[in-house]
């Protein structure tokens, strides 16, 4: 006799989708609406859930609830092209995430605060939090996310015609993938490189 046979009700019809289960905490429940919401560009209908969740916190003074429900307002910003109210909601998850020492969650945001600060022209402000990201990484040892970032920093100084600077950036891309025996990505980035080089020269 087989042991393992698949009880009737687990089995699902194709296509139909697995029903959430909601949550018993009203607060959680209005969170998880706001990410589904967000997931569906679902803009104003975000905002007002992640309000609401934020006030609820706030009134209670859940430090890490107050945290989520900014990051989230912040995510509904920039999606929605504000960066300077994208920018504050960060900073107050920002303060806290710092003064409870979360160096994943501030990684986390450096990375929202990035495309930020980039939104606003800002490009020497998202340069420092790329280098800050890097220093993170490499004491993580993480060459996926360094590299991750060094693109983001290639990208940006080639949106301020450094071209120079960008192709140092794709050289030392090219030689992490190179320690990786990554060779034929290690040579699109070299080749970028030199493209860029005889455009700057």
């Amino acid at each position: 006799m087989i042991a393992n046979i698949q009880p009737l009700k687990d089995i699902k019809k194709a296509g139909q989708k697995e029903e959430k289960k909601r949550s018993s905490d009203p607060i959680q429940a209005e969170y998880d609406d706001g990410i589904e919401f967000l997931k569906q560009d679902d803009l104003t209908q975000a905002a007002a859930a992640f309000h609401n969740v934020l006030r609820c916190y706030e009134e209670k003074k859940h430090q890490d609830g107050i945290a989520n429900a900014a990051n989230q307002l912040g995510n509904v910003c920039l999606k929605k092209g504000e960066f300077k109210k994208a920018r504050d909601f960060y900073q107050r998850a920002w303060d806290i995430c710092d003064r409870f020492e979360d160096p994943m969650s501030l990684l986390a945001l450096s990375m929202q605060l990035v495309v930020v600060h980039r939104g606003l022209n800002d490009n020497d402000k998202a340069l420092a939090l790329c280098l800050d990201m890097l220093e993170v990484y490499d004491a993580n040892n993480n060459p996926q996310g360094t590299v991750a970032t060094m693109e983001t920093m290639a990208d940006i100084y080639l949106s301020i015609n450094e071209k120079a600077k960008a192709a140092d950036t794709y050289r030392t891309i090219a030689s992490i993938h190179n320690n990786y025996s990554h060779k034929s990505i290690a040579e699109k980035f070299t080749e970028r490189a030199k493209e860029l080089e005889a455009e700057a020269a």
